[in-house]
């Protein structure tokens, strides 16, 4: 079924825009939940609480690409999950290692003033992603957004683990270089 098919079908208030939704991007939701969770009850949880979201925000807001705001959902409902638990109870370690990954490239902190101005580091963040060849924007994003593990990466894309991990060092040293073009200090 067709993104605007089902987004006409939360307009209509209609429960089968559920179901259409579990259809078409239940997998896509699970993936993105378990990448920082890996636990299957919470992960349910999560994606159940997505398509509740989905239902109390649609309508009046209508998506413009549904499978981004799913995804968008049900990474934030997982990650708030995440920080409820421990990462040594339910996280396997792959939620800290990823973001120690972009501590030298992305500021984990913002000052007050900073604080202000983090529109601007999401707009160059953004631009930054713009630029780069597909290829490592699809690969940044998968680790760094959807928190996948390097060794989920390397099947999908055939490289080694070495070349990944190599491709990621080398993007994370460019946006870091980016960004303090930009103006933003890590």
């Amino acid at each position: 079924m067709e993104d605007s098919r089902i987004i006409d079908l939360y307009w209509e208030r209609s429960e089968s825009a559920i179901a259409a939704t579990s259809n078409k991007y239940g997998r896509y939701c699970y993936s993105i939940s378990h990448n920082i969770l890996h636990s299957d009850e919470d992960v349910e949880e999560c994606v159940n609480d997505t398509y509740l979201r989905a239902w109390n925000a649609i309508p009046p807001h209508r998506p413009n690409r549904l499978a981004v705001y799913l995804g968008k959902i049900t990474r934030n409902l997982s990650l708030n999950r995440y920080k409820r638990f421990t990462a040594e109870k339910r996280g396997f370690g792959e939620m800290p290692l990823v973001l120690s990954e972009l501590n030298d490239s992305i500021p984990t902190s913002l000052n007050s003033e900073q604080e202000t101005d983090a529109k601007l580091l999401v707009e160059a963040l953004n631009r930054f992603l713009e630029e780069l060849p597909q290829n490592k924007r699809i690969i940044f994003v998968q680790r760094y957004w959807y928190l996948m593990p390097i060794r989920e990466l390397t099947g999908l894309h055939g490289n080694s683990e070495s070349q990944i991990k190599s491709l990621l060092f080398r993007v994370r040293k460019e946006l870091k270089t980016y960004l303090e073009k930009e103006g933003i200090t890590i």
